[in-house]
């Protein structure tokens, strides 16, 4: 199933995408209301056992909270996104309202799709960017690829990367370490 831009004529704002009565998931990225296909069985199979590894991490070391999607962070008032996995730290769990958070999570884990590329890619890289969200993980199933990075005077830097085999290692959760063979099979 592909995405689809709902309205692309009005500005939609968390007000508005709090209004919407159906079932579907959906996100507002710039004031554009994305409505947000299932993902399928291998990228749920892989969001299941990163988040795993990572709730398993900070579980051990007491450092905050790992959530998947469907889970709302609001950016801003015409940001509203579902990320695959967040890490909010103990000291950013108080942004947490009414089941959403509002700022930006600590790490944000993005499992890219083939219609999802563009939007994970370069969208949503330069919102958690602009937003300061401290880390950022783009998974690439089909290329058996993960990069981390992460947010060096307000700007992106690859952090760690690996392909095929190898692991990457998080700046914010010193001391995690994720093989790329224990979560892209």
């Amino acid at each position: 199933m592909k995405e689809a831009v709902v309205e692309r004529s009005k500005v939609w704002t968390y007000e508005d995408y709090l209004r919407l009565t159906d079932d579907k998931r959906y996100e507002v990225i710039n004031g554009r209301l994305y409505e947000m296909p299932a993902p399928g069985f291998e990228h749920q199979r892989i969001s299941r056992d990163l988040e795993f590894l990572i709730w398993e991490y900070v579980k051990k070391n007491d450092l905050g909270q790992v959530l998947d999607a469907p889970f709302d962070v609001i950016l801003s008032d015409t940001v509203v996104v579902q990320p695959d996995i967040v890490f909010i730290s103990n000291e950013n769990l108080k942004n947490i309202k009414h089941g959403r958070l509002f700022g930006p999570p600590d790490l944000v884990v993005e499992i890219v799709s083939p219609t999802s590329y563009v939007r994970d890619r370069y969208e949503k890289f330069s919102l958690y960017e602009k937003h300061g969200v401290k880390e950022y993980w783009i998974v690439l199933p089909g290329e058996r690829v993960i990069e981390v990075w992460c947010l060096k005077k307000g700007k992106y830097v690859l952090y760690s990367v690996a392909a095929e085999k190898g692991g990457v290692e998080s700046c914010v959760l010193k001391g995690l370490k994720v093989r790329v063979e224990e979560v892209i099979k």
